[in-house]
Order: C-alpha cells, then sequence, then structure tokens
C-alpha cells in the first residue's frame, strides 16, 4: 500500500474560490484506495488457524480488485459477485489478481448473492463498504491527508455505500467538515436521509459504475454517516463527465467516473468551501480507456 500524494490544484482553487488540493488515490496500489480497507480487513484474520477457508464478496471491480490483492498475500482464494454491467478493465484486473468471478444481473443481485454464499459458512463474506475493518482502513485516507496538511478543514470524498465517507469522517474528527457527493443516477443516502431511513431507490446507468446500487438495508454506514458526515449532496451525469475531461486536460490526472464525482460536487457550487482549506479524494483511476477517450 502506498502513502498517496495530496496535491495543490490550481485549476480547482480559482474555480471555485478556494485553497483546493487533491488526494491522488488513483496512483495506489491497485489504482484505488480499496486496497486499504481490503489490506486490513484480511490483516486482521489472524494467524493461519483462525482464518477461514475462503473469502466471499460483491464488487463492481474496485473493492474486488483490492480484496484479490489482499488475499493472494495470505494465501486465501476469493470469489466475486460482480454486476455484468462492471468495467471490463475492473473484471480483467479482478481475475488477474486471482479471484474466481461470478456474473450478475446487476450489484444488487450481486450483493444478495455474496450475502447468501457467505452465510452457507464455506467462506466469510467481506462487505466492500458494512464492515469495521473496511472502514478503518479506508479512514487511513483521511489520516494520511491532515498528516499532509494539518490546515485542511473540509474534505470532500464520493459516496456509493458509504464505506469511505464513515471511515473519513470519524478519522478526520469533528474540527473537519466532511461532505459526500452521489450520482443523481443512485443516490440511497439523499433518498434515505429525506425519509428517515433506508428505502430502495431506482438505479440508472451511471459513468460513475464505482458507485451504483442499493444500499445492504443492514448497513452500518447510513447511521454513520447520518451522524458524523455534515452532508451529502447529488450531481448530473453531464457534471462527471465534465469533471472526467477536465482533471485529464487540467491536472493530467486519470480518475474513473467515482473518483471525478467528488470533483464535480466541488465544482457545483453546493458545498460551503468558499474561503476554505480543501481536500478531495480521488478515489480511483480504474476506467476502461475506450471510455474515458470518447469523453475527452
Amino acid at each position: 500500500m502506498l502513502r498517496t500524494p495530496l496535491r495543490r490544484s490550481e485549476w480547482l482553487s480559482a474555480a471555485c474560490n478556494a485553497d483546493v488540493s487533491i488526494k491522488l488515490e488513483g496512483i495506489q496500489t491497485t489504482f484505488s484506495y480499496k486496497v486499504r480497507g481490503a489490506l486490513n480487513a484480511v490483516l486482521r484474520l489472524g494467524d493461519d488457524s483462525g482464518r477461514p477457508p475462503a473469502l466471499v464478496t460483491a464488487s463492481a471491480g474496485n473493492h474486488g480488485r483490492g480484496l484479490a490483492f489482499a488475499a493472494s498475500m495470505a494465501r486465501l482464494p476469493l470469489i466475486v459477485y460482480v454486476p455484468e454491467e462492471a468495467p471490463r478493465v475492473k473484471l480483467d484486473a479482478m481475475r488477474a489478481g486471482g479471484a474466481e468471478l461470478v456474473v450478475c444481473r446487476d450489484y444488487d443481485e450481486a450483493e444478495a448473492r455474496a450475502k447468501e454464499h457467505g452465510a452457507q459458512g464455506t467462506a466469510l463474506y467481506v462487505s466492500p463498504y458494512s464492515h469495521p475493518d473496511i472502514i478503518a482502513g479506508a479512514g487511513t485516507v483521511a489520516l494520511e491527508i491532515l498528516e499532509q496538511d494539518p490546515a485542511i478543514e473540509v474534505v470532500v470524498c464520493p459516496v456509493g455505500g458509504g464505506g469511505l465517507i464513515s471511515g473519513t469522517a470519524i478519522a478526520a474528527g469533528p474540527a473537519v467538515a466532511t461532505w459526500g457527493v452521489e450520482t443523481e443516477s443512485s443516490c440511497p443516502f439523499t433518498q434515505g436521509f429525506a425519509a428517515g431511513h433506508i428505502v430502495p431507490i431506482r438505479v440508472l446507468p451511471s459513468l460513475a459504475d464505482g458507485l451504483v446500487g442499493n444500499l445492504d438495508p443492514e448497513t452500518i454506514t447510513f447511521d454513520l454517516v447520518r451522524r458524523y458526515v455534515a452532508g451529502v449532496v447529488t450531481v448530473t451525469e453531464q457534471a462527471i463527465a465534465t469533471a472526467m475531461a477536465k482533471l485529464v486536460a487540467e491536472e493530467r490526472v486519470i480518475a474513473e467516473g467515482a473518483a471525478a464525482t467528488a470533483i464535480a460536487g466541488v465544482l457545483g457550487g453546493r458545498l460551503p468551501i468558499a474561503g476554505r482549506r480543501v481536500a478531495v479524494i480521488l478515489s480511483g483511476a480504474n476506467v476502461d480507456p475506450d471510455k474515458l477517450r470518447d469523453l475527452i
């Protein structure tokens, strides 16, 4: 696992009238922050005598790739239930990492089947977001940010299942405002907060494939986000596409749709960041080259 750079962005700072830096998790091992939680979860399993016969999870790509990396180090088999629309680059990387893939209709089906598999006792289910060790591992991003720049006042991160933002908000503490950004195509926290509880949502196709899907009704992240996070806003698919292209043009940085969602949120004008010192977590860079080329 790498200690990734926190780099000031002149472009974003000027556009937002703030002092904005980007946390470059796209250059992390496996090109996503997800390896942090995966390694933490596997290391916490203990010695060989206490380890399960195998691991099982659901993933649109980055968590599965990170867990494959960690499982291979521990010499544990891994089964990943994946949505059929997952990007080819992510599917290929999971297979190359040694994972056995089970293709499902969509992410909601993948998560349900992975949990059922784990309940059979033949493998330990490791949720991509609703797991204390996964959340704690994700929180190391915030710890690094504050070590690299103790003056940070706001952290902005993309929101899917809520593991990254939960870990970030808890690790950063109450002195730092943690804001999340969801895509309008899949916004279970925004809709759930409006209702006062987790609700089923309609999930639409999205460039932010790593963020889409309903929340596990038993997830621990919903209450954590509601308790520790300053707020969550939504952005359009067009805003995400623009952010992906602008990151290449202005920063020479490749970001997948999920990562660019946070940038779209910063550019959208709905976050209270003017005049403040801000860190934006660019969560990953696993995007199909053809898709990125078309956007540019």
